[in-house]
């Protein structure tokens, strides 16, 4: 009788275990805080001087590519006959519906509660060991109602 060949479910070999994991953990190991400031500082400088390459790479992380597909001037026109502002729409829909259907958000402070929990013992575990300093100006901070009132 002839011996039964063993089943493999993994095709080919590899010489080595590294996976995208490893060399992301190279590059932050090596790459401080501080040099990704001078090369973001550099590309800044570049686009300034009219550097396209620098302008198209500092706009693909400050404002990313559009997700969507931009209006036609006609739907624009529509929605402005109409009074119809889609941000507002969006931004008070979440809204509505929680007075619609409060049965389907009656877990909602429970839910944020949890998330605040998580957040907290995720700072407690990741320990800020390197920081950029940040101007007022550009913090923005959660307690909007005693910034207006106070």
């Amino acid at each position: 009788m002839a011996k039964r060949k063993q089943q493999t479910f993994i095709k080919g070999s590899a010489t080595h275990r590294r996976t995208e994991g490893d060399y992301m953990s190279a590059l932050l190991e090596t790459v401080t805080l501080e040099d990704w400031q001078e090369v973001v500082s550099s590309a800044l400088a570049a686009a300034k001087q009219g550097d396209a390459q620098a302008r198209a790479w500092l706009a693909q992380y400050l404002v990313g590519k559009p997700v969507g597909k931009a209006p036609t001037p006609l739907t624009v026109v529509v929605q402005q006959l109409n009074g119809d502002n889609p941000l507002i729409n969006r931004l008070a829909n979440p809204v509505i519906d929680q007075y619609k259907y409060p049965d389907s958000h009656r877990n909602d402070a429970w839910e944020a509660q949890i998330k605040a929990l998580v957040a907290a013992e995720l700072a407690q575990k990741i320990p800020d060991l390197e920081t950029t300093q940040k101007p007022d100006s550009a913090r923005v901070t959660a307690n909007f109602d005693s910034e207006q009132n106070g």
